[in-house]
């Protein structure tokens, strides 16, 4: 009998809810009221905290400013019951000394985290993205490029057909066009002059070989005539000499064909390059500077302020760019000059000598010509590949 009133008394104590919590009602609306603060997120600058008992008489108003910590708890009871985790309610825990909250504090502990809170920094370093973006950069810079290569040829083209017609103005600068011409010239005779040694060159040569021919065949001859045998012999060495007399020449005219060669088709060519570019340039000057004159000339409103400040601007840059290059093309001038009376005054007293003393006869002073002009010859064969290179 006193058993059964104390079990009942035991189960008295503990008041359960519609839920089946162990909590009351005071600690339910509590709570409520916790969550609600929890997801509209007032300003706690402006929010006054009531202190005092439930129900008590004395209550006093604090302001939040002062209080230091944070503004809100995590309750992971009602966290645990949200999620479909509520725990039921165990008579034997309350009597074990174990709350409720307690008990769903330690089972939210011990399970696996299934909420993770979203992260508000994305990744930046998406490989895709950045080659995306890389290819868009570089397609806006072709374009840029294309567009700016278009609007200066257009230009160019413009002021080209202008003064064609006669209805442009052109800059020139009558000295430096005059050493232009003279330089235009000079390289059109030289080619010449390259033109005919190599055909020298070709034709001696030929002959060359057909005396090396002719003098094998004196000598056969003078073995198998006995009757001929000194006439065929002379001839022999004649024409002996005079191929090793043509081969010396032969290095002579080489050699002067290679420096000839060299003066037209690269140093007067890298200095003709250097006048295309000045040209170019000259173009351009007076292109931008006639856009600029009919800018100027024109209605002065801010759009047209804008246009004019950069046609300006772009003016002066080719400006600057005219000038450069036409310094540049003085100079180059003024060097190729001296490198040409230089070249030019060895090699025709070289090919003079060599010639004179070919025909003269005079091996001696033939092969010292040579020497004093620092002619190597190439031994006979030497152009044919060695035995190793043709395996």
């Amino acid at each position: 009998m006193t058993d059964s009133i104390l079990s009942k008394a035991a189960t008295m104590e503990i008041p359960i809810n519609s839920n089946g919590d162990t909590r009351t009602a005071e600690e339910d609306s509590l709570e409520q009221d916790l969550q609600q603060v929890m997801v509209s997120g007032p300003n706690l600058n402006e929010t006054s905290i009531v202190s005092g008992g439930y129900g008590g008489a004395a209550e006093g108003i604090i302001p939040t400013g002062s209080i230091k910590g944070p503004g809100i708890r995590f309750n992971p009871e009602y966290f645990d019951r949200r999620c479909g985790h509520a725990p039921k309610s165990d008579i034997r825990s309350k009597s074990s000394g174990i709350t409720p909250n307690q008990l769903a504090a330690s089972r939210i502990a011990n399970q696996p985290g299934h909420y993770q809170a979203p992260s508000m920094h994305h990744s930046n370093s998406n490989p895709s993205m950045i080659s995306e973006e890389a290819t868009r950069g570089v397609a806006v810079e072709k374009f840029d490029s294309v567009k700016k290569w278009s609007i200066n040829t257009y230009k160019c083209t413009k002021q080209m057909f202008s003064e064609r017609f006669g209805r442009g103005m052109k800059t020139v600068d009558l000295e430096l066009e005059a050493q232009i011409d003279v330089l235009r010239d000079t390289k059109l005779k030289y080619e010449c002059i390259l033109r005919l040694a190599r055909a020298l060159t070709n034709h001696f040569y030929n002959m060359v070989q057909t005396q090396q021919a002719l003098g094998d065949t004196f000598a056969d001859l003078s073995q198998k005539s006995p009757e001929l045998q000194d006439e065929f012999g002379y001839n022999a060495e004649t024409q002996k000499l005079l191929c090793k007399n043509g081969e010396t020449l032969l290095g002579a005219i080489n050699f002067f064909v290679s420096s000839i060669n060299t003066l037209v088709n690269k140093t007067m060519e890298d200095t003709l390059m250097t006048i295309k570019m000045y040209e170019n340039a000259r173009l351009e000057y007076d292109a931008y500077r006639t856009d600029l004159e009919e800018l100027s000339t024109g209605p002065r409103d801010s759009a047209t302020i804008m246009r004019i400040e950069t046609a300006h601007q772009q003016y002066q840059i080719h400006k600057d760019k005219y000038e450069r290059l036409r310094s540049d093309v003085s100079i180059k001038l003024k060097f190729l000059e001296e490198n040409k009376v230089k070249v030019m005054h060895k090699q025709l007293l070289l090919f003079h000598n060599a010639i004179s003393a070919y025909f003269a006869g005079n091996q001696q002073q033939l092969e010292e010509t040579l020497r004093q002009f620092n002619v190597k010859l190439k031994p006979p064969g030497s152009d044919k590949p060695s035995w190793l290179e043709e395996q």
